[in-house]
């Protein structure tokens, strides 16, 4: 009681601030960034780099209610046949514009529901993708899988096309809260799609758990829990719900009421934790847990766990291409990020032009800044040597920036010569401590619940 009492005067209960998937956070990017722009930082990727590319499809059969992502419904494959062709079309304006040799470290279909696609579609883009970009050595291809929305000849098309790590949302399985998000997906529908994935050969399965629905309680999260561990997902993100329906109009649907407060969902947070450990997960910054031979638990105990927009990742490509509506690629000079609407992305390609509208050209100060708010997600962990190497600090410079942050945290962080460093018993706050570092205005950052 006395953590907890310690962690309410610091506003861990009231505080909203953003995920840090990166730095800046997207409300901050501006048109600045164009086709002009993204162009030159294409071209300037090396001959033969190994880079990242993120597909998303956009498109639901269903919306589920507790979804904020950008997302559209649609029952007919009209739509989808479109949208592909127009992947296809910026598949070729990327190998034109890119140096000789370019490489895929990771490929990543996410969504949406990627998996509405047909197999024959599925098919066709997979083969476009790696005419573009052939695959590096060790090179993972995820997918991101709707139980629902999967069957035995898309499953063979992802498998046919290199697929390497399957990705599944769970959410919750009680049937009372399926029913209040709008995402029925019973037990047995979500084993069926992961005896389909394991069948192939595909080694490595994904999971994403939410804490904070309406209606969970500690009972319920453990029950959910412990049915995900019996399909042994080999990494697990376990995020908290974000209510935000001034952004996500359809969580109105959403009965606020039933909601858990602050401190309820703490509670289902250490519920749903104290089970991943105790199987045998390792804990993976604050909200992942992968065994102990996954590729983020080694890159956690090796110090190169890095911070992106799917949360997590062991990926070290230095440049992440995004493609389609929507999509954020990462440069070293910055992010650039498409139409956020299909039809005025669909427009663009079609045009014959890239459909970058903003996004962030990095200064000196975003990437200490950055680096310094993903170490501490990661490795909750600022180390001076680092930046003393690296962006020019020197040690009094180091204690400066320390200073504030120390003061108002007290013994929930420790800070020394060495380094800056998020206590055991202050790491449900990292979020808070990151956003000291945050050079930002706050109120235009994109945030959720602290907790």
């Amino acid at each position: 009681m006395e953590q907890q009492s310690q962690l309410e005067r610091l506003g861990l209960f009231d505080a909203r601030v953003p995920r840090y998937t990166s730095y800046p956070t997207a409300p901050h990017f501006t048109p600045a960034v164009g086709e002009p722009l993204f162009r030159d930082w294409i071209a300037a990727i090396p001959a033969g780099a190994a880079i990242s590319l993120y597909m998303h499809v956009p498109f639901c059969r269903r919306l589920c209610w507790f979804c904020a992502c950008r997302t559209q419904g649609t029952q007919s494959d009209e739509p989808v046949r479109a949208y592909a062709k127009a992947l296809l079309a910026e598949l070729d304006m990327l190998k034109s514009a890119l140096a000789p040799g370019v490489r895929l470290s990771r490929l990543h279909w996410g969504g949406g529901t990627p998996t509405l696609m047909p197999a024959e579609m599925m098919r066709l883009v997979a083969g476009a993708v790696l005419n573009t970009f052939p695959l590096a050595e060790g090179a993972e291809f995820s997918v991101e899988i709707d139980p629902n929305e999967i069957d035995e000849a898309r499953m063979d098309a992802l498998a046919e096309a290199g697929l390497t790590r399957a990705s599944i949302g769970v959410q919750d399985f009680d049937p009372e809260i399926q029913k209040v998000i709008g995402r029925e997906q019973s037990f047995e529908v979500t084993k069926r799609a992961v005896d389909m994935i394991r069948d192939r050969g595909i080694a490595s399965l994904n999971a994403d758990i939410l804490y904070g629905l309406p209606h969970q309680d500690p009972h319920r999260i453990a029950e959910s829990v412990q049915k995900l561990l019996a399909l042994s997902p080999d990494r697990v993100a376990l995020y908290g719900y974000a209510h935000v329906p001034w952004m996500a109009k359809r969580q109105v649907m959403i009965p606020s009421e039933a909601l858990p407060d602050p401190h309820g969902r703490l509670r289902l947070f250490e519920t749903a934790r104290a089970l991943f450990l105790a199987d045998g997960y390792d804990e993976i910054g604050i909200d992942h847990f992968a065994r102990p031979g996954d590729g983020l638990a080694r890159a956690q105990k090796a110090g190169l766990l890095r911070r992106n927009f799917q949360g997590y990742t062991d990926d070290r490509a230095e440049v992440l291409v995004g493609l389609g509506a929507s999509s954020i690629s990462r440069f070293p000079q910055g992010y650039a990020q498409n139409a956020p609407a299909t039809g005025a992305h669909l427009a663009r390609i079609r045009d014959g032009r890239f459909s970058t509208t903003r996004g962030h050209a990095f200064t000196p100060e975003d990437r200490w800044r950055s680096r310094m708010i993903e170490a501490l997600m990661c490795d909750f962990e600022i180390r001076a040597e680092e930046f003393i190497r690296d962006h020019g600090f020197d040690a009094e410079g180091l204690a400066q920036v320390f200073a504030p942050v120390a003061a108002h945290f007290g013994e929930m962080v420790e800070a020394d010569a060495a380094g800056l460093r998020i206590t055991p018993k202050g790491r449900p706050l990292t979020r808070m401590i990151a956003r000291m570092f945050d050079g930002y205005d706050m109120a235009a950052s994109g945030h959720s619940a602290a907790i």
